[in-house]
């Protein structure tokens, strides 16, 4: 896992964009990693932040266009995942978003969100809200522990 640390930020960059998007990476090592070799925190979960809010983009677009073949080909999200998702949206409303984090349930959760033509810049905020408070408390977890 060392060598993750050569990747340094953009390395974070591609990691937290792609476990937002269409490939099962997790961005979560990624983050260890740069800790524990000492890049700067506030940095690296600013780059993290940015990287899979970027990723959810791409898929709250991609429920924009509203082509169920296309998410679940490119996505490979399953119709079941898309109406969970779409239930939960329906159930706890916008603020559901904050959960955009979650595995499995969370780039189901954006997608929908582009399919209900949510505000772009509610669903930026309540995405990057969610997913920087995950990033801040891994990074806490990591320096208070490490």
């Amino acid at each position: 896992m060392e060598f993750l640390a050569d990747y340094g930020y953009l390395g974070m960059f591609v990691s937290a964009f792609l476990a937002a998007t269409i490939l099962p990476v997790g961005s979560e090592i990624v983050l260890v990693v740069l800790l524990s070799h000492d890049f700067h925190p506030v940095i690296t979960v600013g780059v993290a932040t940015v990287g899979n809010v970027l990723g959810s983009v791409v898929n709250y677009f991609l429920g924009l266009l509203g082509n169920t073949i296309v998410l679940q080909k490119v996505l490979g999200i399953s119709e079941k995942a898309l109406e969970k998702a779409e239930n939960r949206f329906k159930r706890y409303g916008v603020y559901s978003l904050l959960l955009a984090w979650l595995p499995v349930v969370g780039d189901p959760l954006t997608v929908v969100a582009g399919v209900f033509k949510i505000r772009f810049d509610l669903f930026v905020a309540l995405v990057g809200i969610g997913k920087c408070l995950r990033y801040v408390v891994l990074a806490g977890a990591v320096l208070m522990g490490g």
